[in-house]
């Protein structure tokens, strides 16, 4: 997955549109989209999306509320029997991961589905407490699939003004947060999502955005508007030349699979070369 586009869970309409349009997955969200008096009704018409079958190919998240509030229990109840591909867990913690897996494997095993089949996604970095457990990622379950880092409400729980500089690049408490939470992701084998780009207006800063990602080595980016899919898509997709070079540093070492060091072009490669050749063609789907 490259682009994983929020769409209300209440709303059939953008559902509708977001299903039809270019995004890999869609995160159907039932936490801050939707209104506290509409959350039971969202919730039981996600579960009848999701029982129908109709996600043309798609990845489907369900995005929980908080495990600490009223609705989580609720949520999971009704979404686990119709098997989203994964459940996003907000204001996320290790052990609220293990605890959302506990939760998820009582459902299931209910509902005659394979424990485990649900992956779950995270927002990890909501809190300030959170930044000082991104370590406990490393021993999450196995169905953990990929964290991902939200600054909106990080910047309200620590009273910042605003998150960003003058000129759109974060400030350092949450490039720390951005930081940390690639980290985790890559200690822990899994997806490493960059946060939303709120200014959908703004093509250009979501492109500098992007490289920002690509270069620091982020798999994929959530999104809140449609138009901003095909320029994720776009960015996160490797261009001919890249998985050219990348094939030709894989064959390379397939070819010679004692060594340590080799020359390609005039350049010393090594293994780290190979992990990076083999990441730009998992992002290029290629085998």
């Amino acid at each position: 997955m490259r682009s994983l586009l929020f769409v209300p869970a209440d709303s059939e309409k953008k559902r509708t549109k977001a299903l039809g349009g270019d995004a890999d997955g869609l995160i159907l969200d039932l936490e801050d989209s939707v209104a506290e008096s509409a959350k039971a009704t969202a919730r039981d018409d996600t579960a009848a999306f999701l029982a129908s079958g109709d996600r043309q190919g798609k990845a489907i998240v369900v995005r929980v509320n908080p495990l600490d509030g009223p609705n989580c229990a609720d949520d999971v109840a009704a979404i686990a029997p119709a098997r989203p591909d994964y459940v996003m867990l907000p204001k996320a913690t290790p052990e609220g991961v293990q605890d959302l897996s506990d939760m998820l494997a009582a459902h299931e095993a209910e509902a005659g589905i394979d424990v485990g089949s649900i992956g779950v996604l995270t927002v990890s970095t909501e809190t300030p407490a959170a930044l000082f457990a991104m370590d406990g990622y490393v021993h999450a379950p196995d169905r953990l699939a990929g964290l991902s880092w939200g600054a909106e409400d990080l910047a309200a729980e620590l009273g910042a003004t605003s998150n960003r500089r003058a000129d759109g690049t974060y400030t350092d408490v949450f490039r720390l947060a951005r930081s940390l939470t690639l980290a985790a992701a890559r200690a822990a084998g899994v997806l490493a999502i960059d946060g939303v780009y709120t200014d959908f207006r703004n093509e250009a800063g979501l492109r500098d955005e992007l490289a920002e990602a690509v270069r620091d080595g982020f798999d994929a980016k959530l999104a809140i508007h449609p138009a901003q899919i095909p320029v994720i898509n776009e960015a996160l997709t490797p261009s001919d030349s890249e998985i050219d070079h990348a094939r030709a540093i894989v064959d390379a070492f397939e070819a010679a699979p004692d060594a340590g060091v080799l020359s390609l072009d005039g350049r010393m490669i090594d293994r780290p070369h190979l992990l990076q050749a083999q990441r730009v063609l998992m992002r290029s789907s290629q085998p």
